[in-house]
């Protein structure tokens, strides 16, 4: 897939800058075994779908994660379809995850990576179970150092390939300065940073450089730390406490989607996993109205942040995920 262009051609001289390194090194595996390559253009819907959201959910007071939402529009979505296009009986990628059919319950079951350390489940929750019908992962029953393993005995020139840590279209991690490259002039400045009380402690640059639990940056001078609790695009302001005020009990989750189960009509336990190296803590899930669940956590967890995901485990089952709203 050919999704981003941090420095698109001038007007004229399409084509002009060698292709991307990802796609060069794909290009020599493919050589290597023998098989076709194909680059499809996704940028511009990876623009319109990924980083319109990004951008738009930080300036709303939320921290997004673009990854969950590509797998399910980009790679499981339109790259499934070119696949299917191409003639591909299925379409197999290098997540660390595992699909598995339980013919008792007629369902594909989406499971942990074996290597719990590399387990790439928590960004699979929005999968449905035509997609799994149509997908291979390969590398779920292994860990990292036996696939790079394997790739040194092949001799794949991308064996000791380094990892890649960062959101693919941020290379330099400065989310805020590509916040305000997109937006420019448009954004909202400067505001306030209040208590639970409402009493101004300091002031803000801009509420899409701050996220829940942040500490660094805020400037306030007082006898103890100050963190993030919350953010009000609205009003502009931050509201800040501290560190014992960002524990939460209950939260609130949006757009649930049910992977591995139908949609439970009745409260059910499982394991939430509230950001990708949370190592989940139990909960009680109470289904609502309008595909929203209520989570009730055994113990309060620190820092439940909006806009990230809320991932509901049963043992290494993904039962389903949503949206975190807000914590209660």
């Amino acid at each position: 897939m050919h999704l981003w262009d941090p420095l698109p051609d001038a007007p004229g001289e399409a084509g002009s800058r060698p292709e991307p390194a990802h796609v060069a090194e794909a290009r020599r595996v493919a050589e290597q075994l023998g098989i076709p390559h194909h680059t499809i253009p996704l940028q511009e819907l990876f623009e319109s779908e990924i980083i319109e959201y990004f951008v738009n959910e930080y300036l709303r007071g939320r921290t997004p994660n673009p990854c969950i939402l590509c797998n399910r529009r980009i790679k499981f979505g339109a790259l499934l379809k070119k696949a299917e296009e191409l003639g591909a009986a299925a379409l197999a990628t290098g997540h660390y995850a595992r699909i598995q059919w339980d013919p008792s319950a007629s369902r594909f079951k989406l499971r942990r990576g074996r290597d719990r350390r590399k387990d790439q489940s928590y960004f699979l929750f929005l999968l449905n179970q035509e997609q799994l019908d149509r997908i291979l992962l390969p590398l779920g029953d292994k860990s990292k150092v036996e696939v790079r393993e394997m790739a040194s005995r092949l001799n794949l020139p991308t064996a000791e390939k380094a990892e890649s840590q960062e959101i693919c279209f941020i290379p330099d991690n400065n989310y805020r300065s590509f916040v305000e490259i997109r937006r420019g002039q448009g954004l909202a400045g400067a505001g306030k940073i209040v208590n639970r009380q409402g009493q101004e402690l300091g002031r803000h640059e801009g509420i899409y450089s701050y996220t829940v639990g942040q500490r660094r940056g805020l400037g306030i001078a007082a006898p103890h730390r100050h963190y993030v609790l919350a953010l009000d695009a609205e009003e502009n302001t931050i509201i800040a406490g501290k560190d014992e005020e960002l524990f939460a009990a209950d939260l609130a989750v949006r757009e649930v989607n049910w992977v591995s189960i139908p949609p439970p009509e009745e409260k059910i336990e499982a394991e939430v996993q509230i950001r990708y190296r949370h190592p989940g803590a139990p909960g009680t899930l109470v289904p609502l109205e309008g595909g929203r669940v209520r989570v009730e956590l055994k113990i309060p967890q620190r820092a439940v942040t909006p806009g990230q995901a809320a991932v509901f485990y049963r043992g290494d089952e993904v039962l389903g995920g949503g949206w975190i709203e807000r914590s209660l």
